[in-house]
């Protein structure tokens, strides 16, 4: 199966820059982004690896972190920061409320975002 590229553009790059000015690790995490021409999933891994990760595969790596912390991302004020298009505090609750590295915080919030809160979030509702 072919994979699905989700990219921010520049314009986007930089709205989120100005978001998110007082957060160094996010920042970084823009520039990844931005190097890897906005597409996500590649820069994903470029920050997996560099705090250590070793990602298993190249497709699709993106979409199963974020499924992995979908519990996380689909509840209470996360979600909430999410369907309010809060980048700066989605980021923020991923960072200190959950174990995943925080140069990661960005490319999965700006993924579920990407992709749709209600559509990433939906086979978690269909089970409860």
């Amino acid at each position: 199966m072919a994979r699905m590229v989700v990219r921010v553009t520049l314009e986007e790059i930089e709205q989120y820059r100005a978001e998110l000015a007082d957060d160094p690790i996010a920042l970084r995490s823009l520039e990844m982004i931005e190097d890897c021409e906005g597409d996500l999933e590649d820069a994903a891994i470029a920050l997996a690896l560099h705090v250590g990760q070793e990602p298993d595969q190249s497709d699709h790596w993106l979409d199963g972190v974020a499924k992995r912390w979908r519990v996380a991302l689909c509840s209470g004020e996360l979600k909430e920061n999410l369907l309010a298009g809060s980048v700066r505090e989605a980021v923020r609750s991923l960072s200190t409320d959950t174990m995943l590295p925080s140069a990661l915080a960005t490319p999965i919030a700006l993924y579920v975002l990407k992709t749709g809160v209600e559509t990433f979030c939906q086979p978690l509702q269909e089970k409860l």
